[in-house]
Order: structure tokens, then sequence, then C-alpha cells
């Protein structure tokens, strides 16, 4: 807490800080609590720092070779000041106190505010006590007990030697590992202060075949949040195993038919055409940029009363789980949708302040370089009423989507997703395997047509793209039926 609640500006040149360098504890309340003062005096309503430590590494094996190490060290704050609804960020590397002005500074001369003169008082901004996850949570010793680079190395190398045993017609097999160690510090005028620590892991083979004109490309990652030893137990044989099998079944498939099919899409990764063709559209960035259908639909039905959709954060080891948001708001669980009608929107301290939507938890960065935005954590299709035999028994013919691949959305919902293994449903059974698939539709149209939805909700980790960055997400959904959907192929 500060020692002298009738601080004036003349006076910070000679304040002296002696803040903890290596991480961020409480030692760091008094140099931030001036600073956010000092924004408030200047005529800011709102003032926030976002402190960043960052240890980052991948790895990457091709064949039988380790071809890529590359580990990244960075430690930076932005400071976000807001003046009626409008808004500035400015990030800095240097996180001197003296940096930390300068940021300050150049944050307000953008809103058309400056450093209020030598002799004005600086208000108190009395924090909370540090709201510390990293050190409830024992998070401190999680990095030293991180797989080392020749661990990396090995697991690499022995996934891909498995997956030379296990496929045929190999013209390439990679392997890939990446671990990123985040602390980070958030204090705010409003008295925020606290502290989290983040490791996010995933590793993951891509396996391309080929035989002639006939070619089969499968991917498949796994993911954590908070379990040093995840690379240690990941099961490279199972997942060697599976995806060769999914690589044989697709390289001589036959090439899909385009038309109009009711699909079964499996669950898991399946739940990324929900992410991409609905989710981003109940963040309040959206709503700010009116590119979404749903802005004004809040308690009216937008999808089947079959379906209901959550996004949280706080799902055991979900890739997108986090202890608080990059605005220090605990994690929560938002209900999005529920049987059909629109309940919430995803909403950070911006969106709430231009839309009227209370905060959700959502605001997220990529790193201290970004604002926070409205961002999605673990988004998912619940759990139904039905299993998964009544979903296949109700298609007479469709096309079972197995394993998605990758897509483009357009700004208001429009998407298109090609399928990396797909199955030909007759009289409710899989009978050959398809390739070719694009899925075609558009949000407020196909979320009517999600009409069963099984019981084995299942969550597959993401990489979620937007304006505060890339960050980590969770996509899933059970089994779902879609009564009918556009289907690209020859």
């Amino acid at each position: 807490m500060l020692t002298n609640t009738l601080l004036l500006s003349n006076q910070l040149p000679s304040l002296q800080y002696s803040s903890t360098t290596e991480r961020f504890d409480d030692t760091w309340e008094a140099p931030l609590a001036t600073l956010l003062g000092l924004g408030r005096a200047a005529g800011a309503d709102f003032v926030e720092y976002f402190l960043e430590h960052r240890n980052y590494i991948s790895c990457l094996a091709e064949e039988d070779t380790i071809t890529s190490i590359s580990p990244s060290l960075s430690t930076g704050a932005g400071v976000r000041v807001f003046r009626g609804k409008a808004d500035c960020y400015v990030s800095t590397n240097n996180l001197t106190f003296n940096g930390l002005k300068a940021a300050l500074e150049k944050a307000l001369s953008i809103l058309g505010l400056q450093l209020p003169g030598p002799s004005a008082f600086i208000p108190e901004i009395n924090l909370e006590l540090l709201r510390d996850y990293a050190s409830k949570r024992g998070k401190d010793g999680w990095l030293p007990l991180c797989s080392s680079i020749r661990e990396m190395g090995e697991v690499l190398l022995d996934g891909t030697a498995q997956l030379n045993k296990k496929a045929t017609h190999i013209q390439s097999r990679r392997a890939s590992y990446f671990r990123d160690w985040q602390e980070v510090l958030v204090a705010g005028s409003d008295g925020t202060f606290a502290r989290d620590i983040r490791l996010t892991q995933s590793v993951g083979f891509n396996l391309l075949c080929a035989d002639g004109a006939n070619r089969s490309s499968i991917g498949e990652r796994a993911g954590n949040t908070s379990d040093p030893n995840f690379l240690k137990t990941w099961d490279y044989q199972k997942a060697s195993e599976q995806i060769a099998e999914s690589a044989g079944k697709m390289l001589y498939a036959d090439y899909v038919e385009s038309g109009t099919y009711p699909i079964i899409m499996a669950n898991h990764f399946g739940g990324v055409i929900f992410h991409e063709a609905c989710g981003h559209l109940l963040e309040t960035t959206q709503i700010e940029r009116q590119t979404t259908p749903f802005a004004d639909k809040k308690g009216e039905k937008i999808a089947h009363e079959s379906l209901t959709a959550w996004d949280e954060g706080r799902a055991d080891n979900a890739f997108g789980t986090i202890d608080m948001d990059d605005e220090g708001m605990p994690a929560q669980r938002t209900l999005l949708i529920e049987k059909g009608i629109l309940k919430n929107f995803l909403a950070d301290r911006t969106g709430s302040v231009r839309t009227g939507h209370p905060r959700t938890g959502s605001g997220r960065r990529q790193n201290y370089t970004y604002a926070a935005a409205s961002r999605m954590r673990n988004t998912y299709i619940d759990c139904g009423e039905h299993t998964t035999e009544d979903l296949f028994a109700s298609v007479d013919k469709g096309i079972y989507c197995k394993k998605m691949g990758g897509g483009s959305v357009g700004a208001t919902g429009q998407f298109n997703f090609s399928v990396d293994e797909a199955y030909l449903i007759e009289n409710g059974k899989i009978t050959k395997p398809l390739k070719g698939a694009t899925l075609i539709g558009e949000a407020k149209e196909i979320m009517n047509k999600i009409s069963l939805c099984s019981q084995d909700l299942e969550l597959a980790p993401g990489f979620c793209g937007s304006v505060s960055g890339s960050i980590y997400t969770t996509v899933g959904q059970p089994h779902i039926k879609v009564d009918s959907i556009t289907v690209g192929g020859r």
C-alpha cells in the first residue's frame, strides 16, 4: 500500500521503488498504484497495467531428424487508458518505473490527456491484497519440472519412428511440440491486483501418404494446461496408430459427390464449426463492429431446441482453461445458448463499456503487445439426450464427418470447412470412406438444423486468432446430427 496519500506530482522523480524483477509479487503494488493514480489525476476514467514474463520453446521432428528448436524469452507490459467509451493501449518492454510512466504518458496523449502539473495531488489507488493464483495452486514450481530439450527430442523422434512402423506409402511424417510458460500481473485503478502463471503445452503428428494419384493428409494434436509432465506421459504409440489408420482409409477413398446431405459430425474437434461459425458471433467485439446477426437476439431462439452451449475457463486441464482472464477477472462459466435460446454474450471490459453486456471473464490476449478483447475459452455444445446409435439410425443416406480440417469463416458467419476423414452413411450404417468433402453454410441457418445431440461430449485443443492475437482455446461437442447442409465435392 502507499504510505503517502497526499503525493504531489513533482515528487515522482524522487520516488524509489524496489520491485522484484525475477517475478511479479506484492513489491509491485506501490509503483503500480502510484502510476494508476497518476493516470486518474490526468483525467482518465480507468487505467490498467498488464505485466508479463514469458518462456516459450518449440521443437519439430521431420522424418528421423530434429529440424528445429526455437526458444523465446520476453518481458514486457502494456497500459490501457479509458476516457468515456474511447480507449488506448500502449506497450513497452521497459518495466522500470520511468518506463511504465512513459508508456502511460503516451497513452494519455493519444486520448488528448496529459500528465498533471507539478503541484497536482496524485490520488491513492487502494489495490486489493495480491490475488495470487500462482502461489495458491503451486504453479511457481512448474517450469523446472517441464521436459528438457533432450526429452522433447527423444519423445518426438520416438513418435515419428512409430508412424514409420504403423503407416504405409508415407511421403512425410512430422511431430511437433511446444511449451508456453507465462507469468502475468494485472493492476487496475478499480483496485484489481492479481497474478497468475499459465503453462500451455501441445504435441501432435502430421502424416502425408501417397500412392500414385492417391493422397491423404491427416493431422492430430493433443493439448494441456497445468501439467508439467504432459509430454512425458503422452501416449504417442496410441496416437500414431490412430493417425496411421485414418491416413490408410483415406488414401484410397472415393471422392464425395457434392450435394445437400444430412450429416453426423463427430465429437472432439468437430466443435470447431460451432466455435468459428457461432462462437465468434457471440463476442462483444462483433457487436461493436455490427458484424453479428445475433446482436439484438438475446432472449430469443437462435438455434434448435436440442442445442445448449457453454463457454467457460474452468474445465480441468483443458486448453482454454484459465484461473483469471487477462484483465484480472476470475474464470467463470458462461451459458451462451440454452435449448436454442440465446442467453449471454462474451464480454471483456471494453465490450462491456460499449455494449452494456456484463463482463464474463473473457478478456484475453496473446501477449503484452496486445490489448485484451472478448475471446472464447473452452467453448462447446453440451450433451444431449440421445445415444450415438440414435443419431446414425436417423440417417438413410448422409455423411459421417469424423475428423475436421481447416476452413474459413466470413465476418457474419458464412463458413466452409474441409473434412479430413469422412464416411458414407447408408440406412443408418457407416459403409465406405469418402474424401474431398467441404461443409458450406451460414451460422444462423445451421444452428437451427442441429436437431440431435448425443451424450459423448469430448473437448479438443485449438488455436484462435482475432483482434488480440492468437490464443489457446478449446472446442468440443458430443456427436451431433445436422439435418441438412451443403457438401462440396466432385
